[in-house]
């Protein structure tokens, strides 16, 4: 049976037969798939909106719930205790830290209290587990001083493990207040044009804006209560500009205080803001496209093209093993 098989496959002209039989079957699948293709747009719109409203309940669900709660939370006892026995308040203090922690939404003394505990924990234990790997686990023929070396370098590793961890979170959390920040300026401009107030009209936004970016609803629900108790609303403005680092929520909170001070017309400054982050955010995708190209390269030459010389070579290669 494999003798026969593999007679047949040295059959040029039964290969071309076969090859030829799966091009026109895929040829008329092509041709004749989009007439049975049924049009439902107006399903998934549907779909979409529906899905949409759901998610919005339960994010105003889940916003007022959160209303309920504290956002400062109590860390654990053993946390606590382990950061106040060895003082780590005073050897790991770090004012760069508190301020990347708020932008990462991690806020009271609880999430800064874990931050130093992981700070001695993670390269005490990564130490340990790569000394026991490298000197007792893994048979390693390299010197003494390598295997050192590679200790040395896990609680490094392990040093700055909460440092990246902090950074991706930011990065996350950036990511989806660029996102939606120009739709809640939008917002923003209706509900000021309509005769709200400032309070009033991020307490608004917040609420309409959870279904799209629930980190920029959080900002603006902290901004709201900050407009409503401080005596200086500039504070406010400032205060969200340090909780989100971005250079666009920056300049808006920088205009909004100029007309808070100069009394400026503030729809229109928040007009042209909306269009400068919605311009913003268009270059960026624009340019995330571009680079899409060279990106694709690599996977074109790897996996493209040696499926297109043997879809090429192939008849050829046959013809050539069939002669001999």
């Amino acid at each position: 049976m494999i003798d026969f098989l593999i007679e047949k496959m040295h059959d040029g002209r039964l290969m071309t037969m076969i090859f030829a039989a799966i091009a026109a079957g895929a040829t008329a699948f092509t041709l004749i798939s989009p007439l049975f293709a049924t049009n439902g747009l107006n399903k998934r719109m549907r779909a979409v909106a529906d899905e949409r409203e759901r998610i919005r309940q339960r994010e105003r669900e889940r916003l007022a719930k959160a209303e309920k709660i504290s956002l400062r939370q109590s860390p654990k006892q053993v946390v606590q205790k382990v950061v106040s026995d060895f003082n780590l308040g005073k050897w790991l203090a770090q004012e760069e830290a508190r301020e990347k922690l708020v932008m990462a939404g991690y806020r009271g003394e609880a999430p800064y209290i874990t931050f130093l505990f992981f700070r001695m924990v993670a390269p005490i234990v990564l130490f340990v587990a790569t000394t026991i790997y490298v000197f007792l686990v893994a048979t390693l023929q390299q010197p003494v001083t390598i295997k050192v070396g590679f200790c040395i370098l896990a609680a490094y590793i392990g040093m700055q493990a909460p440092m990246i961890y902090l950074k991706n979170a930011i990065a996350k959390r950036q990511l989806s207040i660029k996102r939606a920040f120009p739709d809640a300026l939008d917002l923003l401009l209706i509900c000021v044009e309509s005769g709200m107030s400032v309070e009033l009209a991020f307490r608004k936004v917040a609420s309409e804006i959870s279904s799209q970016s629930v980190a920029l609803a959080e900002e603006f629900t902290l901004t709201t209560a900050e407009l409503s108790y401080l005596s200086d609303r500039k504070v406010a403005y400032e205060n969200l500009q340090k909780r989100t680092g971005l250079d666009g929520v920056k300049s808006v909170c920088l205009a909004l205080s100029q007309s808070e001070r100069y009394g400026t017309p503030l729809g229109a400054t928040l007009r042209v803001m909306a269009q400068e982050n919605r311009d913003a955010r268009m270059t960026e995708a624009e340019k995330k496209a571009a680079a899409l190209p060279p990106m694709l390269t690599v996977p074109m030459v790897l996996f493209f093209l040696p499926v297109l010389f043997v879809v090429i070579l192939g008849p050829t290669a046959i013809k050539l093993f069939a002669l001999k």
